[in-house]
């Protein structure tokens, strides 16, 4: 019986496969320059957080590769962080993370995803890193809502789990149901998000929500920014800022 669930499995997912690989190049969710997953992609974001004890501001590198036949993707952030709080005010590079997605089923209006990031324990401060390694799976769903591709869907289902490091910070246990909605016109776009979490080791809803803009310089090249908010019981932060700046080649 196993054998026979892992054979239709398998199946399943070459069908799947070839579905993505046959529409990869044509406009579909996954394409989509502020989702991109088909282009090699260097993002530089900027993210300003005001939290209770004092603020973070983060720099982060994310570069994104395709590989083989573009249906797998791999995705490696390196941050850079400054806090300014009451014990600390310095800057310092923060827990790199390696992602790697995988892309199962794709349509010209809908398509998923599939996700496992490894975040590593290798901040040069204890302030700037979870003082862990996480493993992050993921599963992404992108989809049309009009018929005219001007308005995306976009959710994420997330689990991140802690599976080694310093025995004296907390286990992370976080999961994560994220929407967005962009609408685009012209060289521009709007959008909305709404991502809710819950932390199971702390029993904590640190959720969050933010508007954006963004507009293309070229096909391939933008810029976007979105302010934000936390909410929930035990909210990691309060209120912040960020701008980004993507380039596909």
């Amino acid at each position: 019986m196993k054998k026979t669930y892992y054979s239709l499995v398998i199946c399943i997912l070459i069908v799947f496969s070839t579905k993505a690989q046959d529409i990869k190049d044509q406009e579909n969710p996954l394409s989509e320059a502020r989702f991109n997953y088909f282009k090699e992609t260097i993002l530089v974001f900027n993210e300003y957080l005001d939290t209770d004890n004092g603020s973070f501001n983060t720099t982060n590198l994310r570069v994104l590769h395709p590989i083989g036949n573009r249906s797998w993707n791999l995705r490696t952030d390196i941050p850079l962080i400054s806090t300014n709080t009451a014990a600390v005010n310095k800057s310092g590079i923060g827990d790199v993370a390696v992602a790697i997605s995988y892309i199962p089923y794709l349509s010209a209006k809908n398509g998923f995803a599939i996700r496992t990031k490894i975040t590593s324990n290798s901040a040069s401060d204890s302030n700037f890193g979870s003082g862990k390694w996480v493993l992050s799976t993921a599963l992404v769903y992108g989809h049309y809502l009009s018929n005219d591709k001007k308005l995306l869907w976009m959710a994420t289902v997330e689990n991140q789990s802690s599976f080694a490091g310093s025995s004296t910070r907390s286990t992370i246990n976080t999961s994560v149901f994220e929407n967005t909605l962009l609408y685009s016109f012209g060289k521009n776009w709007v959008g909305t998000n709404m991502a809710l979490r819950y932390n199971a080791t702390s029993k904590g809803f640190p959720n969050s929500t933010f508007i954006e803009y963004g507009r293309k310089f070229t096909p391939n090249s933008m810029f976007y920014i979105h302010p934000s908010l936390g909410f929930g019981y035990q909210k990691a932060y309060n209120s912040g800022m960020e701008l980004g700046l993507v380039i596909l080649y």
